[in-house]
């Protein structure tokens, strides 16, 4: 499979003006909304399950975060099932993992895209211990540091009821926002998911509704954003 079809399609930065841009401009508005009363500058997206469109969600958030302006870092701590070096078509030789190894520095494994405003750090390669990495003190300084260089940090994890990695770091985290397929998942795995959430006393900023229908002269998905969890 060639690089171009491992790509995967920003809507927000090749139809800036969709419909579909403008929820992700308006999860970001409620996001900026939610930071009112405290900062909020690490977030971290997941979702219940595979294949609901969280990687998507987090890099279409980066771009229109970007675009207002603002200094963004999106980290792929999915460890296990990274992407974002196909998304933003860049090198996964070195990334979290060769950092939190001590193989890297942090300023080596930082790359800029194609977006203004927008840099990424890769997965890297895929350790045999993902949670004991993502637990470790050194991604808490990994994170403290990047607070310092970025006005927003976004971190792409794996699902959350496969393994524990996401709650590892919603704990280090701002806010939580959640993916959810309303046509794939059931309801009490989205209500599960969110447990685990709650369990470490995470910060949950809203839900994502993804594939959510629509009129059929319109597009057949898109992403909506709801502050409803109970």
């Amino acid at each position: 499979m060639s690089p171009s079809e491992n790509k995967r399609r920003l809507i927000s930065v090749a139809n800036p003006r969709s419909p579909v841009s403008e929820t992700y401009r308006t999860l970001r508005t409620n996001i900026e909304f939610a930071a009112i009363d405290s900062a909020i500058q690490v977030i971290m997206v997941s979702s219940a399950g595979p294949g609901e469109g969280k990687s998507t969600t987090i890099a279409n958030l980066a771009v229109t975060f970007s675009q207002s302006d603002r200094k963004v870092v999106l980290i792929d701590a999915d460890m296990r099932k990274p992407t974002a070096h196909k998304t933003f078509q860049i090198s996964n030789r070195f990334g979290l993992s060769s950092v939190i190894s001590q193989q890297s520095t942090l300023q080596e494994v930082i790359q800029t895209t194609d977006v203004p405003n927008l840099d990424v750090i890769t997965a890297g390669p895929i350790p045999p211990n993902p949670a004991e990495m993502l637990a470790s003190k050194r991604m808490t300084a990994l994170l403290d540091e990047l607070r310092t260089m970025y006005d927003i940090v976004l971190v792409d994890t794996p699902p959350l009821l496969a393994v524990t990695d996401a709650q590892i770091v919603a704990t280090k985290s701002d806010g939580v926002v959640l993916v959810v397929d309303q046509g794939r998942v059931k309801r009490q795995f989205a209500q599960k998911a969110i447990q685990n959430l709650q369990n470490v006393n995470a910060r949950i900023l809203g839900v994502v509704l993804n594939n959510v229908k629509r009129r059929s002269n319109e597009e057949a998905y898109y992403y909506y954003y709801s502050a409803d969890v109970k």
